[in-house]
Parts: structure tokens; C-alpha cells; sequence
């Protein structure tokens, strides 16, 4: 697979795997099945990595480093910290001082199974903290040879440049798909300015742009998307029109709408690196082949066209999630 440079110098696969649905949050886990991913994505030339501890919580670093201590792939990982939350609990709060950071890193080292943290991601801002003192302590793991790179995740554009002014940041990881563009007005293009590499999670809209849920879809117990505003079935029934335009290209293009809509995240531009998670095979290698599928200029005005015309209905969080974004 093509491989991609974040910021100055950290080079990873064109597209990344987000790993965060194999231990919570979609339904069951079925651990085995979940290495039987990560082995694969290796053999699809994926190299980069994502997880935090809060998924589990700890659950899906672990099982990462399961995955490394058996099969010694040579990946980039991409971790986070900063939510906070007990086991068995969804309730969570933000911590971003330089204390809980140096002991979320070293927790995460020791999950992990591993001496160098690739990029590590603040993975909420805390309002109330000044951004200088969370990037000093950063900077500081930095120095030590703890972490290689540093990350920000949902920040809006004055956040990020107060970081990037403490200590370079090497990508900055937020919503980004067919259905979610805000950061196309102020955070892309503040990232290319600083030389800064942008990692779109969700790029898949948490599976709603591949076409396999409509409105009144049922959710497995556990899948927290059955909670999101954009799955409500009012919400769903209009947000199809979108999916419909994308299963029409996918149609003429022989490939899947999955494939249409990484396709179209990566001609946007080549500092742009889409981390769809999936814990099947299946969607793990369609989602692969997308790296290879480019759309004409044809095909991405039609996108264009449709994305200006059909509204996209429903916040991406419910009202407390959306408390944690463009902070």
C-alpha cells in the first residue's frame, strides 16, 4: 500500500486502522477475530494503528500489544489519552494535566508491550487547562524518547496553533467524512499552513455511508450508535438520499460505497489519512482496496453536487459528546 507523511516526517499507509470497535462500542468483541484483523491489515501493507486507552477501558491496548508480542509487525501505533473513565462505567471526565499524562503514557507503554509511543494523541481538550501546559508535558515525554510524535483530537483552529507554538504537533485526528466536512473550513487548512497531517476518523460515518443502515435499523446490544442523533430514524431516512448518490457512483465503478467514499477522502489531499475501523475481514480488505480506487472528475462533482444539495440531519454526538469537539 501507498504510504502517506504526517507532518514532517512520520510516514504511514495511505489508510489506517482504527481499532476502537474491537473492544467496545459496536456490539460484542470476539478478541481472536480481532487478531485475526490485525494479522491481515499487515499483509495489506497497513502499518498504522489507532487505539487509547479509554477503549475497554484498556481492553484494546492490550489486545494490540497481544498482537505485537505475537507477531512482531513493524506498525506505527497511535494512542491517546486524556478521557478518563472506570472499568464497567460509561461515565468519564477529562484530564489533561502533565501528572495524569505521564502515568497515562507509561500505562499505555506497558499495555502495549512497547518502549516508543509512534503519535500520541490528547484525546480531549480540557477547557479549563491552557493548551501551553498540556504540550510542555508533552514535549517533555518527547524528550525522553517516550513518545515519537504528538497529536490533537477534535480541536478547532486557535487551539492548534497555541500547541503547535509550544512544541511542533504532527497531526491533529477529527470527524471526517462525506457527512462530516466542519473541518474543512478553518481546521484543514490551518494544518497545511503549519505543516501539519490530518488522521479522519469515522470516514465511514460509523458504517452509514456503506448502506447498511436505514432508517428503523436495529442495533446489536452495546452499539452506541442506536444512541446517536444521525441514526434516528427521521434523521436516517433523510440522510439515505446521501447514501443513495454514493451507491450510484459505487455502481458504476464496480466497487462498493464504502471504497466511494474512502476514494473521495483521499483525493482530497495527500496529508489526509482515513482510519476506518472494522473488526471483519471483510470490510478490513474492501476497505484496503479503496487505496487503489481513484473517481473521476466527473464522479467527485457529482459527489460535490450532492453533498451542497441534500442535508445531513442530526448532530454526530449526542449533546454531552458534543460538548468534547472544536475545543
Amino acid at each position: 500500500m501507498q504510504q502517506r507523511t504526517l507532518g514532517p516526517d512520520l510516514s504511514v499507509s495511505a489508510i489506517g486502522l482504527g481499532c476502537m470497535g474491537m473492544s467496545e462500542f459496536y456490539g460484542p468483541r470476539d478478541d481472536e477475530e480481532s487478531l485475526a484483523v490485525l494479522r491481515r491489515a499487515v499483509d495489506l501493507g497497513i502499518d498504522f494503528l489507532d487505539t487509547a486507552d479509554m477503549y475497554g477501558p484498556h481492553h484494546n491496548e492490550e489486545l494490540i500489544g497481544r498482537f505485537l508480542a505475537e507477531s512482531r509487525a513493524k506498525v506505527k501505533i497511535a494512542t491517546k489519552f486524556g478521557i478518563v473513565r472506570k472499568p464497567g462505567e460509561y461515565a468519564r471526565s477529562i484530564d489533561n494535566s502533565a501528572g495524569y499524562m505521564r502515568r497515562a503514557c507509561e500505562g499505555s507503554l506497558k499495555r502495549l508491550g512497547i518502549e516508543r509511543i509512534d503519535l500520541y494523541y490528547v484525546h480531549r481538550i480540557d477547557r479549563e487547562r491552557p493548551i501551553e501546559e498540556t504540550m510542555e508535558g508533552l514535549a517533555a515525554l518527547h524528550r525522553e524518547g517516550k513518545i515519537g510524535h504528538i497529536g490533537l483530537c477534535e480541536v478547532n483552529a486557535e487551539t492548534l496553533r497555541r500547541a503547535h507554538a509550544v512544541h511542533p504537533v504532527t497531526a491533529v485526528q477529527t470527524e471526517y467524512s462525506l457527512w462530516t466536512r466542519d473541518v474543512e473550513a478553518e481546521i484543514l487548512p490551518t494544518c497545511r499552513e503549519l505543516g501539519i497531517g490530518f488522521v479522519a476518523y469515522s470516514p465511514l460515518g460509523r458504517g452509514f455511508l456503506t448502506g447498511r443502515f436505514q432508517a428503523g435499523s436495529q442495533f446489536e446490544d452495546g452499539d452506541f450508535r442506536a444512541s446517536l442523533p444521525r441514526f434516528a430514524p427521521d434523521n436516517a431516512a433523510t440522510n439515505a438520499a446521501l447514501v443513495d448518490v454514493v451507491r450510484g457512483i459505487a455502481a458504476q465503478k464496480d466497487c462498493t460505497p464504502a471504497q466511494v467514499a474512502l476514494a473521495w477522502l483521499l483525493g482530497k489531499s495527500d496529508d489526509i489519512v482515513p482510519i476506518p475501523g472494522t473488526k471483519r475481514i471483510k470490510y478490513l480488505e474492501e476497505n484496503a482496496e479503496a487505496a487503489s480506487i481513484a473517481l473521476s472528475v466527473n464522479e467527485s462533482a457529482v459527489l460535490e453536487q450532492a453533498l451542497s444539495n441534500l442535508p445531513v440531519s442530526g448532530e454526530r454526538y449526542t449533546a454531552e459528546g458534543m460538548k468534547g469537539v472544536n475545543a
